[in-house]
């Protein structure tokens, strides 16, 4: 099927690289796995060795990158100029703390083969007890990422509402300008053709958004609720300081480059997507 995956690692929990490899590895369609080890030592080297029978079983390879720390979109671009020069066509980014049945990539390798208008595909993304995420987005504002993570919620569940474009129902088809980078499933030609890849310049966070406007702007980038996968997210800027930080200087990187209060594309962008969905205000 010429599809490539990765995954950057870095003081990951054991338990969500099990779940992740199982994953990947049952689905017996990905040609190359990408383990992008961000960690200060090579510990997880020893995965290679570790799942080499089960994925040759599956027809993966499994390909261990160590480096130092560039931030997760760079490491990523690591395996995606890679896995062009391989001649995959599709590749998908996973965050570790995803897991999926073995039906999801075959499913959504013929939903991108049949959608060839298509650069980016996200499947219906539920948490482990079954409760549906809502990651389908407008290009937020600094007002959306304010009242979403410092104000009580509230104080903003309409405009949360509107942001996460909960009027689509999340049972249709949908060409969203925002959508969550927990699971990028991407058509290579037009990140290649294009020359769209990850900005180097964010570290953590954003990355996601800034990367799928891009792609946006030049193809369809789709919800497909025809199959599922599970997002254990842990919100860990919602839990360490650290983190928040990350969080706000990427979103700062993010609004500089765009646009803080001004941004035309945004605004048309975000009108295109609310009227498909049936919202006029």
């Amino acid at each position: 099927m010429n599809l490539t995956a990765s995954v950057v690692l870095f003081n990951t929990p054991r338990s969500q690289i099990e779940s992740l490899f199982k994953s990947v590895i049952e689905s017996k369609c990905v040609e190359t796995f990408y383990i992008i080890d961000n960690s200060p030592s090579d510990k997880w080297r020893i995965l290679e060795k570790e799942y080499a029978e089960r994925a040759e079983i599956a027809g993966t390879k499994i390909r261990y990158i160590h480096n130092q720390n560039l931030g997760y979109g760079a490491s990523h671009n690591l395996a995606m100029h890679e896995a062009i020069e391989s001649g995959a066509v599709y590749h998908v980014v996973l965050n570790p703390d995803i897991y999926f049945g073995a039906e999801v990539l075959p499913a959504l390798v013929q939903f991108m083969n049949e959608n060839l208008d298509a650069a980016y595909v996200l499947p219906k993304v539920t948490y482990p007890n079954g409760e549906l995420q809502y990651l389908c987005k407008l290009l937020p504002t600094p007002s959306d990422l304010i009242f979403r993570r410092f104000l009580p919620k509230s104080w903003g569940v309409k405009r949360n509402d509107r942001y996460c474009l909960k009027a689509s129902e999340y049972d249709k088809v949908m060409n969203p300008p925002c959508l969550s980078g927990c699971f990028m499933f991407m058509r290579l030609a037009t990140l290649q053709e294009n020359d769209i890849f990850f900005d180097d310049g964010y570290f953590m966070y954003c990355e996601d958004f800034d990367l799928i406007r891009r792609l946006h702007r030049v193809a369809k980038t789709l919800y497909f609720p025809g199959v599922t996968i599970v997002h254990d997210h842990a919100r860990e800027s919602y839990k360490s300081q650290k983190m928040l930080v990350a969080h706000i200087k990427s979103a700062v990187r993010y609004f500089n480059k765009w646009g803080w209060f001004f941004d035309r594309e945004r605004r048309d962008m975000n009108k295109v997507i609310l009227s498909e969905i049936g919202v006029t205000k």
